[in-house]
């Protein structure tokens, strides 16, 4: 699996979209049940530290099934222009059923083929997505590329907490409880068996905001949830 999954870039897209596209139809159950609906409060965290006037423009990265896209109206208001960008159209499908009527615009897109000028953003925002992208320094210069002077670039990604007790418990259900309740709701182990090793795969938390300060980005700073299950990164286009 890791090596398929997590060092063959040219292979990762297909793999990954066709990953996404067939556990779409439960992803959002799986999400609330294997985190506990952490992944809620995760989300809501993101947006809450999200600093844009009340009529910026904000672009969400991998935006699955629209849940970000959804908490920015819910916290920021209706006159923020949100875009949703992801490449696998069975994600969308749920999403477009799901943003009816909020104003949110979706479209078709990897995250290094943005079709988008730029300094367009004020705020873009990845959330569970930047761990599935072998190229993170490219991607993350593509972002800053999108923002607007003084635009913020916000990341939310799975971790592993620090060593010790909850480590134990936390690989284990990761690695062996996790999988098999995926499987048994979405018929894919092998997509619930990725989800282990690209979170076990992902820099730690100093070098993954290294890699946000060397593609741009200044007041880099990050921030642990849920006993450090999640991480929250935050940068700023200078």
């Amino acid at each position: 699996m890791q090596k398929t999954g997590l060092s063959m870039n040219k292979m990762e897209l297909p793999f990954i979209r066709e990953m996404f596209d067939a556990i779409s139809p439960k992803y959002d159950l799986l999400n609330r049940l294997l985190s506990l609906r952490q992944d809620v409060c995760w989300r809501r965290e993101m947006v809450r530290a999200m600093q844009i006037s009340d009529k910026g423009m904000v672009l969400d990265v991998a935006c699955g099934t629209g849940d970000v896209a959804l908490e920015i109206v819910r916290q920021k208001g209706s006159g923020v222009t949100i875009f949703g960008a992801d490449f696998s159209p069975g994600m969308l499908r749920l999403a477009k059923n799901k943003i009816r009527h909020s104003g949110i615009h979706l479209l078709v897109a990897n995250a290094f083929h943005l079709p988008f000028r730029a300094e367009t953003f004020d705020a873009v925002t990845i959330a569970f997505g930047i761990r599935n992208i072998a190229d993170k320094l490219s991607v993350l210069k593509a972002f800053h590329e999108h923002l607007k002077p003084g635009g913020m670039l916000l990341v939310l990604e799975l971790a592993t907490p620090p060593k010790g007790m909850l480590l134990s418990l936390y690989l284990f259900y990761f690695k062996k409880i996790l999988p098999m309740i995926g499987w048994f709701f979405s018929k894919n182990l092998m997509a619930y068996k990725y989800l282990p090793a690209s979170v076990m795969n992902f820099p730690q938390a100093p070098v993954f905001a290294g890699l946000i300060r060397a593609a741009g980005f200044s007041d880099v700073r990050w921030r642990c949830l849920t006993f450090g299950i999640a991480t929250l990164y935050a940068g700023r286009k200078m």
